[in-house]
């Protein structure tokens, strides 16, 4: 069972053309974001601890009221679920219907030391599951976007091509982890696999690592929140891909508190490694 066979077992209100069209929208609204991260990124700023003590910068700020505006206009019935309108007390009420995640700068630590490794992300969630989504890496100048099974595409400039997850070899998983969170547990847990190479990554880009065959495995323990998860699991799930619990059943949206438990992601054929 890869994630693209959950999306495709539920009727979406979405036709599939719609779904295309939405997909191509949101990278482009991802990609204006980007462009606001970029300028103040070329400049000096200053950072401050959430109540989480997760760092916010005025990028995560001026990237989120851009995206909430441009939302608005797309889809003015679906209601958005973005992590700083969280952060400050504004949830939307979801119930069952389809609703956006957004976060408008995934790896605010990546952005802050200047490695390059940070993403914008937008998810459309419908049924608990990722319908369509895009990330976009500002730094890089690349935008995945996933419009559902088999609809996968990366640009990186002006090249756009359509990517899926690989087999991995006999001699081994190329496994890709956290730059920033990495911890013992997720040691232990590779310590019981057959590794061929390790790569650290911040963000969402782990996930489209997976989704383009760059990798095979990514286990994430401990605590993420849905909008950190949504669109690259969008990505990887419609380019052939998957994203389960500990517990092996698909990672869902729309829980309690917007609260993930760990996961482990996969690319192609890697279960029961």
């Amino acid at each position: 069972m890869t994630g693209t066979t959950g999306i495709a077992a539920e009727l979406s209100a979405f036709a599939v053309q719609e779904q295309a069209e939405l997909a191509a929208a949101v990278a482009a609204i991802t990609e204006a974001a980007g462009a606001e991260i970029l300028r103040i990124y070329g400049q000096d700023f200053d950072y401050r601890h959430k109540e989480d003590r997760s760092p916010v910068t005025a990028a995560d700020e001026i990237a989120e009221a851009l995206i909430l505006e441009h939302l608005a206009c797309l889809t003015p019935d679906i209601p958005v679920v973005a992590e700083e309108s969280v952060a400050g007390g504004r949830v939307p009420v979801v119930g069952e219907g389809p609703f956006w995640l957004v976060d408008p700068l995934d790896g605010t630590r990546e952005f802050i030391s200047r490695n390059g490794e940070f993403t914008v992300n937008v998810a459309l969630i419908e049924h608990h599951r990722p319908l369509l989504g895009a990330v976009h890496v500002p730094a890089k100048d690349i935008t995945y976007r996933a419009a559902g099974p088999g609809m996968a595409l990366r640009r990186a400039g002006n090249e756009t091509q359509a990517i899926a997850v690989r087999r991995p070899g006999p001699d081994g998983l190329v496994v890709v982890a956290s730059r920033s969170h990495r911890d013992a547990e997720t040691d232990a847990y590779l310590a019981r696999l057959r590794v061929k190479s390790f790569t650290a990554a911040g963000s969402s880009l782990k996930f489209c690592l997976l989704a383009e065959g760059s990798a095979d495995f990514y286990p994430r323990f401990g605590r993420t929140m849905e909008w950190d998860t949504a669109a690259g699991h969008a990505v990887l799930a419609a380019a052939g891909g998957s994203v389960r619990t500990l517990e092996e059943t698909e990672l869902r949206y729309g829980k309690q508190g917007f609260a993930n438990p760990s996961f482990l992601a996969y690319g192609g054929g890697v279960e029961g490694r």
